[in-house]
């Protein structure tokens, strides 16, 4: 494969990070969503109808975007955040699929079927590599956050975390905010790397590619779905040139492989704790003021 090629790959490798991420931000509160698809649609064609009519500055564009996909998480999570578990997942697919029949109807905005052109100046690494750099700073910065340790008791045990006076549903609800935000700066990337966006471009193909990277970088950890996605968009790339037409056999195989070899991922927190002790690290605290949501974060990760 040329350069150009796996240049390409790499890039929408890192938009699919970006997309994962947002997986992982709601996934990280105990909600299994691929509603950041949705998002970061809405965003995309925003954009574009904006840029292309009212001639909507670059940078005004893509915050735009991410405010957007914010507002579209805390409206979803008004909706979907009082279902259970199951019958939430399958509410945030079936915005996807909601999302589609309204590119294909709102003609005006979208372009219906014929889809609709978008600026491709944000396309560009300078911008991807900085929005994934933002975006992961972020989720570092949370995961040692009074919030990080809320998100990890309501993932383990909403009840138990409410005898922490950890309100689940608040904890849920920023969490559909993150996972919306990062859609829909993953969307507007994404358009602008396509620089051409229809009623296919976000649909449950790439919800469930996405959400397969988060498994298999680790939901455990922001770094994992950040990893996943550069392997499970890389990976197929490297088989098609040993296998063939057989490429996606044996990347099914090889992801097979290490989600039964490595059920936690490719990021696994316990590893890197069991590394640091090995090394002669200090162990993790057991008591003293603060105990209760530090047990609550030593339980969620095993």
């Amino acid at each position: 494969m040329s350069t150009t090629a796996w240049l390409t790959t790499l890039q929408f490798a890192g938009v699919n990070a970006l997309f994962a991420l947002g997986i992982y931000a709601s996934l990280w509160t105990g909600v299994l969503s691929v509603a950041p698809i949705f998002f970061g649609a809405v965003s995309a064609f925003t954009f574009g109808y904006l840029s292309t009519t009212a001639g909507l500055p670059l940078v005004l564009g893509l915050l735009l975007g991410i405010v957007l996909g914010g507002l579209m998480g805390a409206l979803a999570a008004g909706l979907v955040l009082r279902l259970d578990a199951h019958y939430l997942a399958m509410a945030t697919i079936a915005m996807v699929l909601i999302g589609r029949v309204l590119v294909l109807n709102l003609e005006d905005v979208t372009g219906g079927a014929a889809g609709q052109v978008v600026p491709g100046d944000l396309g560009t690494w300078s911008w991807l590599i900085g929005s994934l750099a933002v975006a992961a700073w972020v989720m570092a910065r949370l995961a040692k956050s009074r919030f990080g340790l809320a998100a990890d008791a309501v993932r383990q045990d909403p009840a138990v975390a409410q005898t922490l006076w950890i309100p689940p549903h608040r904890i849920q609800f920023i969490g559909m905010v993150l996972s919306g935000m990062l859609g829909g700066a993953a969307g507007v990337m994404q358009g602008s790397f396509l620089q051409f966006i229809g009623p296919d471009t976000f649909y449950t193909h790439l919800g469930f590619v996405t959400l397969a990277a988060v498994v298999l970088g680790g939901a455990f950890h922001w770094a994992g779905p950040i990893l996943g996605a550069v392997v499970f968009t890389v990976l197929p790339e490297l088989l098609r040139d040993v296998m063939g037409e057989y490429d996606q056999v044996a990347t099914g195989i090889v992801l097979i492989a290490i989600i039964i070899y490595m059920p936690r991922g490719l990021v696994d927190p316990r590893t890197f704790r069991r590394l640091r002790r090995g090394r002669g690290g200090s162990p993790p605290e057991t008591a003293g003021p603060g105990a209760g949501p530090a047990l609550a974060k030593e339980g969620a990760a095993r």
